[in-house]
């Protein structure tokens, strides 16, 4: 259940593949530090926090996690719900959200809740991180224009209308800042790999601001600077009211977090040919939540951008996450107070950058062109993200995606009387012909479950004249629900009561014959008039047929038969 893919790694582990994941480790690092700056401030605390959290979180997971290369930090995902908690709740709140966070995480992941999270919807999925996307650029509209206003408003349209309301401060120095940095990431992928444009667009746009003391809001200026030691851990006290109120946004920064590091660990897998554990790193992201919490840092997971870096970096083993993390401490100690000179402007076009990358537009309009109810699950969890609360998004967006499902199932399942010819009668009922009168058969395909359950119902209503005896046949019904038993239930004591008989042919998965010993209804109905096929079903009816009406056998149709001469 819990076992770190660190211990398998070293077992065979060289002196070159140390280098190698040395390597990818400082390379990740320098990548990491402008992107956990970036997150902190954007989800509305201190930046040091977002470094805090990619060194002792970040530690965690890659020394304990499942996944040989998974890179783990404050990610975008969680900039939406972090800062409506800080707003709501202070800094506080955000440290005893993340510890609950973390506790859920560790149950998830030793109730093995691992494998199930990959069965959340795609549109879910595509919809929620697309909202978060725009919501992201929608913050650093702010700082990339250098608008001379208060703090944001929380609500995307309380936004705009404020950018719109003070449109005529823009610093036309950051604005070109933010520009400039948005060019360097982009075109410098073309001319040096290796080195991260984020990294050359900090450098380059800080060495411009500081020298030429052009007049733009910097790290420094706003919050001061940056602290170059670790704070001491406190552990956060949590009492039952405290609970209540911070147990939702807890779960959702649990469910995001799960998703986040499993998609991160599928996508690395898919890279080096690697197999991870999902519990095992589902309880490495909960304790790497709770020392982040512990630390006074922000919730963290697998970081999808970072991981890639990574792996084409070289890196193979956990080694390597374990030294991104001694590169940003390093950092940290040594180079914090020359961070403070950042421009805010250019974390603002990283974020830009961030948002866009995070949008997956082509995903997002694949799945509106697909099917309808894709596209409704899609769009509803999309707007709902922008406009309302991320909570709220993917708790109506799971439950639309689960109503659709239903829908989806109903539709294709069927329950129709059926019509056979004299071929398919067996060798020993061929003189029949045709079914005799009073026998009517009808056939179920599909699951019959709660939502075709009435369709069942409904079909019994059509039968004409009295019926003797009732066959259905099962053979493509692969489940049945405790409403389909119970239909089930009510159909054979309805037609008992007329002193007819069920019977029900190829009922033979193992799911339903289960559920039917479960329930009894193979007593109620009689282990004989449960029959493998559909030709020893009319056996059977031969047999009935042939029998005198007896109003003891209607009531016990499983006793054996006596004849008085």
């Amino acid at each position: 259940m819990f076992r770190p893919k660190i211990l398998d790694t070293l077992k065979n582990y060289h002196k070159d593949q140390f280098f190698k994941d040395v390597t990818a480790g400082v390379i990740v690092g320098i990548v990491a530090l402008p992107l956990a700056i970036a997150f902190a401030i954007a989800s509305g605390v201190s930046p040091e926090k977002g470094i805090l959290t990619a060194i002792i979180a970040g530690f965690v997971i890659s020394a304990l996690g499942g996944s040989r290369v998974q890179i783990g930090g404050p990610t975008g995902a969680f900039i939406v719900v972090v800062y409506g908690i800080v707003q709501q709740y202070g800094i506080h709140g955000l440290i005893i959200t993340t510890f609950i966070a973390g506790i859920l995480l560790v149950v998830m992941g030793l109730t093995k809740l691992g494998n199930t999270i990959k069965y959340i919807p795609y549109p879910l999925i595509i919809g929620f991180t697309t909202g978060i996307a725009v919501i992201i650029f929608s913050s650093e509209v702010k700082d990339f224009f250098g608008l001379e206003m208060g703090n944001i408003p929380s609500g995307f349209i309380s936004k705009w209308l404020v950018y719109i309301q003070y449109r005529s401060s823009v610093n036309i120095y950051a604005a070109g800042i933010g520009v400039f940095t948005l060019m360097i990431v982009l075109l410098w992928p073309k001319v040096v790999r290796k080195v991260p444009g984020s990294l050359v667009a900090i450098i380059v746009t800080t060495l411009v601001v500081h020298f030429f003391k052009i007049p733009v809001e910097t790290i420094g200026s706003r919050f001061g600077a940056i602290p170059s030691t670790l704070p001491h851990p406190i552990i956060p006290g949590v009492s039952l009211e405290t609970l209540q109120q911070l147990i939702r946004p807890a779960i959702t920064i649990a469910l995001l977090g799960s998703i986040e590091s499993l998609l991160s660990a599928v996508v690395a897998d898919g890279m080096i040919g690697g197999n991870h554990r999902s519990n095992t790193e589902l309880i490495a992201q909960g304790l790497a939540n709770i020392c982040s919490s512990v630390f006074g840092g922000i919730p963290a997971t697998g970081a999808i951008a970072r991981t890639a870096t990574n792996v084409k970096s070289g890196g193979r083993t956990p080694i390597a996450g374990i030294v991104h993390t001694a590169t940003l401490l390093i950092i940290m100690f040594f180079a914090g107070k020359w961070a403070a000179l950042i421009p805010m402007a250019t974390l603002a076009g990283i974020l830009v950058i961030v948002a866009w990358n995070m949008s997956e537009i082509g995903h997002f309009m694949n799945v509106v062109k697909g099917s309808k109810s894709d596209a409704a699950v899609l769009v509803t969890t999309f707007i709902l993200t922008v406009l309302v609360d991320l909570t709220v998004a993917i708790e109506i967006g799971m439950i639309l995606a689960a109503f659709m499902f239903t829908r989806n199932m109903m539709q294709t399942s069927s329950i129709k009387q059926a019509v056979f010819s004299p071929d398919q009668l067996s060798d020993e009922i061929r003189d029949l012909k045709a079914l005799p009168d009073g026998v009517e058969v009808f056939e179920i395909n599909g699951p019959l479950f709660f939502g075709v359950a009435y369709k069942f119902k409904d079909a019994m209503k059509v039968i004409e004249g009295p019926a003797r005896i009732l066959i259905v046949r099962m053979r493509n019904v692969p489940i049945i629900d405790a409403t389909g038993i119970r239909v089930l239930r009510e159909v054979n004591e309805e037609i008992k009561r007329k002193g007819a008989r069920l019977i029900l042919a190829e009922a033979n998965s193992l799911q339903v014959i289960t559920e039917l010993k479960k329930a009894r209804l193979l007593f109620q109905i009689g282990k004989r008039n449960v029959t493998p096929t559909y030709e020893k079903a009319l056996a059977r009816t031969q047999e009935i047929l042939e029998q005198p009406t007896d109003i003891n056998d209607i009531q016990n149709p499983g006793s054996p038969k006596v004849i008085k001469k």
